[in-house]
Order: C-alpha cells, then sequence, then structure tokens
C-alpha cells in the first residue's frame, strides 16, 4: 500500500543525522522529535473508503434509552416494573400522605391484555367530616428518571387511563423536587369514569426545574385506578419521540449507519428477559415492556423496533439490526427447535421491509411509516461465536434470511481477521476493549486481513479500564490511533463504531461512555470528540501514504480527500496522532497533486484534540475542557512543517484548487467539527 521514493530516503538519512532526535519513543524523552510524512495525492495510488465506514452503535444500558434519548419523562408508566404479580413494586412511585389519608397498592385491573398491573389508589380522608385532606389533597407522584426537566413556555402531553365507581376530581401538577412550587397544574373532573376511561392533557410550564416531578392528587374520599401514564415533551425531533439536544449530538456524528438495540441487551442473561421485538411495536399503552437483566433495570420499550428504525431514517444512517438467535449468557435453543425464532426474525424483516399490504408491514404502516424502511444489514447474535449452539442456530438464520432477503447482508459473531470462518457470511464482528497501549498498537490487526471474503465489522471498539477513567484525553488519543489503522485498511473493513455511545450520570454500569447527560443536561467525552474527526471520512478517497521517524511506534498518521458540503470545495485531511509524550516536528511532503494543486492563499485549517494532563476529562462543569481547537496555518505548501503536541490528535485540511474555488474561513472553521 505504501510507496517508495529515492528522496523519501535521502530526508530520512537528513532528520536522523540531527542530533539525537530520532532516539524518542512513546515512553517520552526531553529532545523534540522529527518526522516526515509523504503523501501521494495521485488518484491511480488511492481508493474509495467505504461510504458506510463509520457509525455508531446504540445499546440500552446506562439509561441510555429509558430516560435518555427516548423523551418519555415518567419512569414505570404501566407500574410493570414490579413484574405480574400483586402486589407489586411501583417504584420509583411514590405516595403523597400518610396511612390515615390514603392507600396505594396495585391490582391485576388493567384493560390492557399484555400488562395487567394498574394502579390502585383509595382515598381515605375528604374535604369535609373528621378526616380532613391535606392541603392539595393525597395520591401518587413520579420523579421520572432522576429528576424530570421541566422547562419555562414549553408545552408537555399528559395521558394518562383512569377509573373510579363514583365523579372523580383528581389535581395534576408539574412541581419542583419537593412538590411545592407549581410549574404547571390542571384537573380531571369527570362525572362518569366507571370503565377505563383515556385522558389527554397539555400542560404548559410556567417555571423551570430540571429536578420536576409529575403529581395525581385528589382531596374526595373514594378509590380511584391509574394505568399507563405518560408524559412527553412536544418538541421532541421532529415529533417522533427523541430528546432533541442528545438527538442532536448524534445527528452531528454523521454516523453512516447505526447498530441496535444492543449489545448484551439483545441476548439478557436468560432467554426471558431478551429484546423481542414483537412485545415493542403497537400502540405504547399495550407494550408490555420487559426487564433488562444484564444491566439490571426496566425498560418500557417506548423505544422499540420501529423507533430504533424511525431514528436511523432521521440520521439518514442505514439501520444494522442485531437480534437474538436464540442464545443468551446463560440459556440456549437447541438448533433443533430454533424455526419460531427464526420465523421470527423473518416476520421482523417483513415489518421493516414488506410491501404496506403484508401482513406486518401493514402494522408499520398503521404506525405512521407506509414506506419500506432501507434495512439492509442483520447481526445474527450478539459475542455468542464461542456458545455451543451458536454455529447450528446461525447456519438456520442465514439460509431462511438469504431465501427471502438474498441482498441482505448477514454478520457473524466470529473474527475471521486472523483466520477463515467456517460459514457463510457478508460481514464478521470484531469487538476490542482494552488499555490504551493495547488498542493504540492494534491499528495495525487488520494489516494482514483478509482483503476478500467477508468483510470486518469493528461494531465495539474503547480503551477500558484505569487508561480510561469517566473519558480520558488517553483513551481517546488511543482510540483515533486505532481508526488510522481501520481507515488505511478500510478496504478489509466496512464498518466501525464506538461503545457505549450514552451514559445517564445518575447510572452508570459502563465506563467511558461517548456523551454523558442528565435530564437537562449533556457533554461529549473526548472520545466523542475524536470520532468528529473522522465523520468526513465515509466515502472519501484514501490517499498513499508513508510516515517514517525513528521510532515510529508513536505516530500513526493517514490522508484522505473529501468535499465540503458548506463551501462545495474539494479538501486533502491529513490526520496524525501523536501518542508520545514529546512534541513532534512533522514534515509534510505532498507530490502526485496533479492540476488540482493546494490553494495557497486561503491557508489551511488545523485542528487539535489534546489537554494538559493525558487524563484530564470533560465535565459538566467544563463541558469543553478537551475538545477540538481549531486554527489557521498561514503559510501552505506542498512542503511544510507542523509541530504535533505530545499526546495530540491533529488534523490539516488543505483546500485544493479548482476553477471555482472560494472559501468562506469562519464558515469552513465553523463547519468540520
Amino acid at each position: 500500500m505504501e510507496s517508495r521514493h529515492s528522496i523519501h530516503h535521502v530526508l530520512l538519512l537528513v532528520l536522523c543525522g540531527l542530533s539525537a532526535v530520532c532516539q524518542c519513543s512513546a515512553t517520552g524523552v526531553e529532545a523534540n522529535q522529527t518526522a516526515v510524512l509523504f503523501v501521494n495525492a495521485s488518484e491511480a495510488l488511492a481508493r474509495k473508503i467505504p461510504d458506510t465506514l463509520f457509525g455508531i452503535f446504540f445499546e440500552e444500558i446506562n439509561h441510555a434509552g429509558a430516560g435518555g434519548l427516548w423523551a418519555e419523562l415518567v419512569s414505570n408508566r404501566g407500574f410493570e416494573a414490579g413484574g405480574p404479580n400483586v402486589p407489586s413494586n411501583i417504584d420509583p412511585w411514590s405516595i403523597i400522605g400518610d396511612e390515615s389519608s390514603v392507600m396505594v397498592s396495585t391490582d391485576r385491573s388493567s384493560c390492557f391484555d399484555r400488562n395487567k398491573i394498574a394502579v390502585r389508589v383509595q382515598v381515605l380522608c375528604d374535604h369535609t367530616g373528621a378526616n380532613i385532606c391535606p392541603d392539595g389533597g393525597v395520591g401518587i407522584y413520579n420523579p421520572g428518571y432522576w429528576g424530570m426537566n421541566i422547562e419555562q413556555g414549553k408545552s408537555y402531553k399528559l395521558v394518562l387511563y383512569v377509573r373510579s365507581q363514583e365523579p372523580i376530581n383528581v389535581s395534576v401538577a408539574l412541581t419542583g423536587s419537593n412538590g411545592s412550587q407549581k410549574l404547571a397544574t390542571a384537573n380531571i373532573v369527570a362525572a362518569d369514569v366507571s370503565s377505563w376511561t383515556k385522558m389527554e392533557i397539555m400542560l404548559e410550564a410556567t417555571g423551570t426545574d430540571p429536578n420536576s416531578r409529575l403529581e395525581l392528587r385528589s382531596s374526595k374520599k373514594g378509590v380511584i385506578w391509574f394505568d399507563q401514564v405518560s408524559l412527553m415533551p412536544t418538541d421532541t425531533y421532529k415529533g417522533h419521540g427523541f430528546r432533541k439536544d442528545l438527538f442532536g449530538m448524534l445527528k452531528d456524528l454523521k454516523p453512516a449507519f447505526i447498530r441496535f438495540p444492543g449489545g448484551c441487551f439483545v441476548e439478557g442473561d436468560w432467554l426471558r428477559n431478551a429484546f423481542r421485538w414483537k412485545e415493542t411495536i403497537g400502540q405504547w399503552e399495550e407494550r408490555p415492556g420487559h426487564f433488562g437483566d444484564v444491566w439490571d433495570y426496566w425498560t418500557d420499550d417506548g423505544l422499540g423496533h420501529f423507533e430504533f428504525l424511525q431514528l436511523a431514517e432521521d440520521l439518514d444512517a442505514l439501520p444494522v439490526w442485531v437480534f437474538n438467535n436464540g442464545v443468551s449468557h446463560h440459556d440456549q435453543v437447541d438448533t433443533s427447535s430454533i424455526l419460531p425464532f427464526v420465523q421470527e426474525i423473518l416476520d421482523g424483516l417483513e415489518f421493516a421491509r414488506g410491501d404496506p399490504t403484508s401482513t406486518w408491514g401493514s402494522i408499520r404502516a398503521k404506525m405512521g411509516h407506509p414506506e419500506p424502511f432501507d434495512l439492509r444489514y442483520v447481526a445474527i447474535g450478539n459475542e455468542d461465536c464461542g456458545k455451543t449452539k451458536y454455529r447450528g442456530n446461525y447456519l438456520k438464520f442465514y439460509s431462511a434470511i438469504k431465501d427471502k432477503y438474498p441482498d441482505i447482508k448477514i454478520i457473524s459473531n466470529c473474527d475471521g481477521s486472523s483466520r477463515a470462518l467456517d460459514h457463510p457470511a457478508d460481514l464478521y464482528d470484531f469487538h476490542i476493549y482494552s488499555s490504551a497501549s493495547s488498542v493504540f498498537s492494534n491499528a495495525r490487526h487488520f494489516d494482514s486481513a483478509p482483503r476478500s471474503g467477508p468483510k470486518a465489522f469493528v461494531s465495539e471498539y474503547a480503551v477500558t479500564g484505569n487508561d480510561a477513567g469517566k473519558g480520558s484525553l488517553l483513551a481517546a488519543l488511543a482510540e483515533a490511533g486505532f481508526l488510522i489503522g481501520i481507515e488505511k485498511n478500510s478496504e478489509a473493513i466496512e464498518m466501525a463504531s464506538y461503545a457505549p455511545l450514552f451514559v445517564n450520570d445518575n447510572d452508570r454500569r459502563w465506563n467511558p461512555d461517548a456523551i454523558v447527560f442528565t435530564s437537562s443536561q449533556m457533554y461529549g467525552t473526548p472520545s466523542y470528540w475524536m470520532q468528529h474527526f473522522f465523520k468526513e471520512s465515509n466515502g472519501a478517497t484514501l490517499l498513499n501514504s508513508s510516515l517514517q521517524a525513528n521510532p515510529s511506534n508513536s505516530l500513526i498518521a493517514s490522508a484522505i480527500t473529501w468535499r465540503n458540503s458548506v463551501d462545495n470545495n474539494d479538501y486533502l485531511r491529513i490526520k496524525v496522532v501523536n501518542f508520545g509524550t514529546t512534541t513532534v516536528t512533522l514534515k509534510l511532503s505532498i507530490s502526485g497533486l496533479g492540476q488540482n494543486l493546494l490553494e495557497t492563499s486561503f491557508g489551511a485549517i488545523k485542528t487539535t484534540l489534546t489537554s494538559t494532563n493525558v487524563m484530564d476529562e470533560n465535565s459538566f462543569r467544563e463541558p469543553n475542557k478537551v475538545s477540538p481547537v481549531k486554527a489557521m496555518l498561514e503559510k501552505v505548501s506542498d512542503s511544510m512543517d507542523v509541530v504535533l503536541a505530545p499526546r495530540s490528535l491533529n488534523s490539516f485540511d488543505l483546500l485544493r484548487k479548482s476553477k471555482s474555488s472560494t472559501v468562506d474561513t469562519a464558515s469552513v472553521l465553523k463547519s468540520s467539527y
């Protein structure tokens, strides 16, 4: 892949004769290091990077969806999280009042067949008589997922189902965390709710509190049942239910694909708790929800199969559906009994891709999406290659899917980077979680991977452990080096995605993560910002490049050409990771430009990700402590020196000349990261 020219060797000899420059190492010395990067921009030596190379992976972990990207504010809205038996735990719902004024219990009286639990509120006090209710009444409240973010001037749609044998007068309120400040109020007054009745109320917030709660109160003696209580902000992305700020952070990455819904979430510790797509479609009130036993929390599956497909479409990304293949962490279905599981997946594919008149396609159409979704990739299981039933089950799924959908690309859980697979596949899965030095050194892992046959899908990569903390610069730099290796080996790799994507700061099941959030705040870790350096690589052109340094184990670089959609100009982007502890003077030597020379009059853009301490992290207090910083390079030529700070990720965007090259410097500085 790399070219060699005699002038390169001359320059290298000159550089290596400079004092002790070439004695630097990744562990660091006092002297600065000097290196040369030769880039050949000739199209004859270049090759196209897959349009799909860099994307994202969403797993329901760390309350990423329930209480995160999915904007539902009520936690345990159907009172089902305690299980199907009664009495049941209704956590995090709590009681307003004491034992003398109210009694709250659960029973199986719901009108929804797949989630029978409802909450029964018996008001013992009254507005007159000996046992007068306290001011405001008694009842129940829900704090959401560690507080509901209620903002002044915004609207929230409350939907609930109610039943009582008597007329009711229920006060609804969005209040501050202690219940004293009223942010929005309404009353439900009804003479006849003897049968389950759906109520819809629009609440307009007059104040702001990120730790708000929803209250349902009454001062009238009697018994009231509530079920399926939902509170959604009205300003979700396109009304599709996604929290706008978190969605925006995903959109800014320009992902080519989104893998979902897991991860271990797909498998379950036990099959009874695996994600089953049919339980997550249709009206939200009728979804039973399930306990995600791997990450140990309940989800009502408001973010279900349909919503994941919609999310991919909204992101302009290809959906990659990971489904259960009859294997969990602790139990497996024998291949002789796997056909019902296979049929379930064929039905799921029909739901996504079928004609709106088909059995499952018609259900999708009723949900508001008559056109098929663009589902081209499926993964049979997650991390199941070593399980005894995997290969037998895999072959059953593979044959059935290829028979009905021959164009769908199928992903095996087995690693084919070092040896050939013993079963058919279009792609093979590769996961890496390790120390910073290990991830950085794995940049060369795919140098000898097969160039024919199944391509690699690096669906989960991240630095973990002490090097990572809660999201360190060191982790991001190692991952950037790894991605440069993926970019340079992209004829053997079709896709790559970081994991995990989200973490609610109140429920850290895994560290680190790309995006950290609470009910009202968010920030990207250095690993999130690192991915911005690669978002222009999808479909770009990889140039032939050769890095010469002694030693070279602390530097890695690549070069691409890409078109900026803001100014419609072509740029040559050079990315370099300096993983060492010393400053590096890098000489860029660019040849093969032909008639499309570099534009020297507008300068170039240098973007750097670094910090004063390699273990620095971002936080809610300092959300951009470690984030890309841009600067203009005034002197641009095909032979120029640039300085790489210790422990840094750098990119250089050089404008290529054309007949119509014009550039708005401010727009370009703003657009790429």
